[in-house]
Order: structure tokens, then sequence, then C-alpha cells
């Protein structure tokens, strides 16, 4: 059995937003009790990542590190197509993931205790993303 789906989410600008309830949504819509729940982001800009969910210092650090390792406007990048964050932006969605594996056990994501999967938006603008939901498994 096979599922799709596709989430909107609006973004206010860098940074990220948790997503974990509006998969589980999807997952629990799908029917499906047992199998792999796959999220793909559709874009080059933004990136989907697993982290820790209970302490928010923790996704204000991996921004903080980001920052460091890939600082907007540095001279070392000629794509400038869209202002000083655009090519940091499409390092950082490199150097992250465009896309997640998530088991399914008993009709929802199985994450861990500290576990929130979380939508990282790498420009400053505000943006509109999309995310496939595709869900495979048994009912």
């Amino acid at each position: 059995m096979i599922f799709r789906d596709e989430l909107s989410v609006s973004t206010s600008g860098r940074g990220t937003y948790d997503i974990s309830s509006r998969v589980q949504d999807a997952v629990a819509s799908s029917s499906i009790r047992t199998g792999l729940c796959n999220l793909f982001i559709c874009h080059t800009s933004a990136s989907l990542v697993l982290c820790e969910n209970a302490d928010p210092d923790v996704l204000r650090d991996l921004e903080t590190f980001m920052s460091r390792q890939v600082p907007d406007g540095d001279p070392m990048f000629t794509h400038v197509a869209e202002g000083p964050d655009d090519m940091p932006a499409h390092v950082r969605s490199i150097l992250t993931q465009s896309d997640l594996n998530l088991p399914v056990t008993n009709g929802a994501c199985a994450l861990g205790t500290w576990q929130g999967v979380y939508l990282w938006e790498h420009r400053h603008a505000a943006h509109m993303r999309r995310i496939i939901v595709t869900v495979q498994g048994e009912g």
C-alpha cells in the first residue's frame, strides 16, 4: 500500500520549523500501520532535519554553527543572483538533507523520545515550502 500527501509550510525566514505533528497527521491519514515514511523537500535552499525537540538551545546552536561554516556574503561565492544569502542557502541545504526516511510503527512515525522533524529554512526572506510525504507499508 502506498500513500502520498503534500505539506505546505510557510516560513518567516531563516530558522527551524517543527513539522513533527503535521508529519504524524499525514501518516495517520495513510491508514498504514507498519512501513516507512519518506519526506522530500522540493527546494534547494531549505532542508529537513531530525533533531532534538526538548531544548530550543540545540536549534539555536545549530544555526550558530552553520553561520560560522557558511557565512552570508562570503566573497568566495559568485552565485549571488538573489542576494548574499543565496549561495550560502544552497550550500547549507547540501550539507544537511533534502529527504528523511522514518519507520512507521503502529500507525505513527517511530520517533525517539527527544526527536522532532524540522524544516530548516536557509533564506532570510519568507517562503512557502513544499514537502512530499510518501508512506509505504501495510495497513
